[in-house]
């Protein structure tokens, strides 16, 4: 008899297999699968601070500060300097970023309709519902 997953195992190989799909998707972009992350948060949350950005992302400070530099290099993201402590800097997006984000979504929307191809629309729906209700639950937890 076939050991069961558990939802940890299912939910990461499921992740890891859609960060794969879409790494291979935007072969043709220039960015890198990080950097279309970066550009997804940033547009989620325009005006970030570069270190809260980081956290999100599961980096460093300086890891994303690299990434940052490359970004601004694209001419994508710029930083401004926060008014209030100069020593922060947010990060708001340039105008050549909007096509960018256009492919990141369309191959997002790809592979999400790719996941989801064999559920009818409301176990799609309810996979998504219980996805983020799960996502909400875990947020408050904290190590003791």
């Amino acid at each position: 008899m076939a050991q069961q997953d558990s939802l940890g195992f299912l939910m990461a190989d499921v992740s890891r297999l859609m960060r794969r799909l879409f790494q291979e998707r935007l072969e043709s972009s220039s960015l890198t699968l990080a950097q279309a992350r970066a550009l997804i948060y940033i547009s989620r949350s325009e005006g970030i601070r570069q270190v809260d950005l980081a956290e999100m992302l599961e980096v460093r400070p300086i890891t994303l500060g690299r990434l940052v530099d490359q970004l601004a290099s694209s001419r994508l993201v710029e930083r401004r300097s926060d008014p209030a402590d100069r020593r922060v800097y947010r990060l708001f997006l340039l105008p050549a970023a909007d096509e960018q984000l256009t492919a990141i979504r369309n191959v997002v929307a790809i592979i999400q309709e790719q996941a989801l191809g064999q559920l009818d629309s409301d176990q799609a729906s309810a996979v998504l519902f219980a996805l983020s209700t799960m996502r909400e639950n875990l947020c408050g937890v904290r190590k003791v």
